[in-house]
């Protein structure tokens, strides 16, 4: 699974391991052009064998959609059509603001370097994501459905 945290400059890229245990970070992409865009993430996908695109959806604290998160429906539309991958869209409020204090409190000095933060961000989301897949459903774990 590839995560992608799209912003208008940067997207924060991290890729699951093949059995969907662990999330690693890759490089963030500067964005140019959107053409560009989608070919270097179809080039992306296809050297880590990426099945599933999990997009971070951006919502207000109140889980109303915002201008951003039509943008990144649109992107993420575009780039699945172009590389031939389902979409998965996955909250993502806070992952920046925990992915900058994550890296404040390692003091190192990749935290003043945005890039650092957009990656750290999309590891979140594919963590939280794979957590999700994880978890026993109630049904499973004997809890009744009606």
């Amino acid at each position: 699974m590839l995560a992608l945290d799209v912003g208008k400059k940067r997207i924060g890229l991290a890729v699951s391991d093949p059995l969907g245990i662990t999330a690693q970070g890759l490089q963030t992409l500067e964005r140019t052009r959107v053409r560009e865009d989608l070919a270097k993430l179809k080039d992306l996908a296809t050297h880590w064998n990426v099945s599933t695109l999990l997009v971070g959806r951006p919502l207000h604290m109140s889980g109303a959609e915002s201008r951003q998160s039509e943008y990144t429906r649109d992107f993420a539309e575009r780039l699945s059509e172009h590389i031939g991958l389902p979409i998965v869209f996955w909250d993502e409020r806070l992952t920046s603001v925990e992915a900058a204090r994550i890296l404040q409190e390692t003091g190192k000095a990749a935290a003043t370097r945005k890039g650092a933060v957009d990656r750290v961000a999309a590891m979140l989301l594919l963590e939280s994501y794979l957590e999700h897949c994880q978890q026993p459903r109630e049904a499973d774990a004997g809890g009744s459905l009606g």
